[in-house]
């Protein structure tokens, strides 16, 4: 299979393409600058993107601006939303007017799409929110399901927080955990709703493969754990201590309205994931920190 990625460059996206590429299929980026990549690539221009997507037999929309990371001013929040929506209305757009349109359409979205809901378990028969983060996924996931109407099979992975070193919310906290300063965020009550790197990987593949497999799965572990849980797990596996919380208002003086969306978190379950038949190699939190904590020495 000849697989396009959108963001194939970033953390998920190059572990997706080592996944891929083990798996035996072929595969090009799309990139704002595509002449920086030695690997195959292809630029945003619409005239370029559809003679790319009418060559591919699927694509995999991974374009996106860091969810966490930058306070959420209007600026940000614009550059949040174009990032994503722009992004997945350009790729329909192009298919659209392709000559050839690709078999399967993959996209990614968020369990940001659920709000806060406590420690309500949900799964993807669950409504969304209505808070910021709610809408912007729900947005992106309709951009995403009209290639459904042009007759391209289409999925949506609603991705958790993202286990892996090199990248995502593990890489930052690891240097302060092992500096003994790791600790829960807020109260800790909250739940993470969390998945390794090569589990998330997989499921890309998986739904890739898998013809009859369309509409919302949740990328998340079937073991969320609360803040505090994580916290712990973390400490534990480093070895180090983990008592050294980090305040609320301070991640809100830090990142504004963006530090709601760790403060409340998620209880995601991946029901259909499970259901369709995907068998995750890390469901426990404790064994993916020390696949990862191994996999990347001390």
């Amino acid at each position: 299979m000849r697989v396009l990625i959108a963001g194939g460059s970033g953390f998920v996206g190059s572990a997706l393409i080592r996944e891929l590429k083990s798996a035996g299929h072929q595969t090009a980026i799309i990139a704002r600058d595509p002449e920086k990549f030695s690997a195959p690539s292809v630029g945003w221009d619409t005239e370029e993107l559809i003679r790319a997507v009418s060559e591919y037999d699927a694509i995999v929309n991974l374009a996106g601006e860091p969810i966490i990371g930058k306070r959420w001013n209007e600026k940000q929040k614009q550059r949040l939303w174009d990032s994503r929506i722009g992004s997945t209305k350009k790729l329909v757009d192009a298919m659209k007017e392709a000559k050839t349109r690709p078999k399967v359409f993959i996209s990614a979205s968020a369990e940001g799409y659920y709000g806060p809901r406590g420690d309500e378990a949900l799964d993807e028969t669950d409504s969304g929110g209505n808070d910021f983060l709610a809408g912007l996924c729900k947005k992106w996931e309709e951009e995403a399901l009209r290639a459904k109407s042009l007759g391209i099979r289409t999925a949506i992975i609603r991705l958790g927080v993202v286990l892996g070193m090199g990248g995502g919310a593990l890489s930052k906290m690891v240097p302060q955990f092992k500096l003994g300063l790791g600790g829960p965020l807020g109260h800790g009550r909250q739940y993470l709703s969390w998945i390794h790197i090569s589990d998330l990987a997989r499921l890309f593949l998986f739904l890739l493969e898998r013809e009859g497999l369309e509409g919302a799965f949740n990328g998340t572990a079937p073991n969320p754990a609360t803040n505090r849980e994580f916290s712990k797990t973390l400490g534990r596996v480093l070895m180090r201590p983990a008592l050294f919380p980090v305040p609320g208002f301070v991640l809100k003086l830090v990142l504004g309205e963006a530090a709601d969306a760790i403060l409340t978190g998620q209880r995601v379950m991946p029901k259909r994931t499970l259901e369709a038949g995907f068998e995750f190699r890390f469901s426990n939190l404790e064994e993916a920190l020390r696949n990862l904590a191994l996999a990347h020495g001390p």
